[in-house]
């Protein structure tokens, strides 16, 4: 664990973490649950630093059955899942909370939106770089490295700290 940066906080039988126990990551994602045979085994939770969190059942390692909540209490539902979709677009909060009046529009489901710095693209857990292709999350720790694939759906999908004039441009 010196080495990846992670800490764990729980017993050890025969050399191996087991038991009820916290695993943190080094990208402070926390699982606290049980452990069997230096793996997440029966019940546990894994914590993320955005305030979302992966309920899970698991048997050595891998996950049986689980269920991911997001930092606002959404649950994700993998059989009637109809969250901002072509079905439904309006977001958690104005689900929870009510439509905001015409003319006065919600971009994200965070109201008022993060403000993006210039340059960079809000995608979703982090701002996202495009010249250093870094995603860093909201307190500017590194998250991760864009690879081709996420670069291009970032830049084709995610919010901009940028205005753009959108449509035909005015002839000079």
């Amino acid at each position: 664990m010196e080495y990846t940066g992670s800490q764990y906080i729980g017993e050890f039988v025969d050399g191996r973490m087991e038991g009820e126990a916290e695993y943190i990551l080094p990208t402070e994602t926390k699982y606290v649950g049980e452990m069997k045979d230096g793996m997440f085994h029966g019940q546990g939770t894994l914590h993320f630093p955005s305030g979302s969190r992966y309920d899970a059942i698991w048997e050595k390692g891998l996950v049986v059955k689980g269920t991911y909540t997001f930092s606002d209490g959404l649950q994700y539902d993998t059989e009637n899942w109809h969250y901002c979709d072509s079905y439904d677009r309006r977001f958690y909060t104005e689900i929870c909370y009510g439509l905001k009046p015409a003319g006065i529009s919600q971009l994200t489901n965070m109201d008022p939106p993060r403000k993006i710095p210039p340059g960079c693209y809000d995608c979703g857990d982090g701002f996202y770089n495009p010249t250093t292709r870094i995603v860093k999350d909201y307190k500017n720790r590194f998250l991760r490295n864009a690879d081709d694939d996420e670069h291009e759906w970032i830049v084709r999908t995610c919010r901009k700290g940028w205005d753009e004039t959108m449509g035909p441009k005015p002839k000079p």
